[in-house]
C-alpha cells in the first residue's frame, strides 16, 4: 500500500462514511504501517464477528460497548480499551449508542479500497 494521509487531519473536515447498520467510519491517518479510525455505532448497532491478520487496539470513547474476543465476553466503558491479535475472531454489540477509535497495524488496506 502506498496511500499516506496528510500529516495533519482535521475532524471536521475529514469524510465520515456511512457503512450501513448503525456505523460510520472517520479515517483519521494512516500509512503503510500503522491506520486509526474513529467509529459511531448508533444504539443496538454491531459489529458483526469478524477476524484479520492485522493487531488491533480499540479505545471506547463513549457509550457501552459488549465486546467478543475471541469467544469471551467483557463490558468495555469509557476510558477502556482493547487489545485483538491478529487472526483472532472479534465484534461488539453497542446497546447504548457509542464512539470508538481504532488503530491497526498493519494499515487495513481494504478500507482504503472505494
Amino acid at each position: 500500500m502506498s496511500k499516506q494521509s496528510s500529516h495533519f487531519i482535521s475532524g471536521t473536515e475529514a469524510e465520515i462514511v456511512d457503512l450501513g447498520g448503525g456505523l460510520k467510519r472517520q479515517m483519521l491517518g494512516y500509512n503503510h504501517e500503522l491506520m486509526m479510525v474513529k467509529v459511531w455505532f448508533a444504539k443496538g448497532a454491531e459489529g458483526y464477528v469478524h477476524k484479520h491478520r492485522h493487531s488491533q487496539v480499540t479505545y471506547v470513547e463513549e457509550g457501552e460497548f459488549h465486546f467478543n474476543i475471541g469467544g469471551e465476553i467483557k463490558v468495555l466503558k469509557p476510558g477502556d480499551s482493547c487489545l485483538i491479535p491478529p487472526f483472532v475472531e472479534h465484534g461488539a454489540v453497542c446497546p447504548t449508542g457509542g464512539i470508538l477509535i481504532d488503530t491497526f497495524s498493519p494499515a487495513r488496506e481494504d478500507f482504503l479500497e472505494d
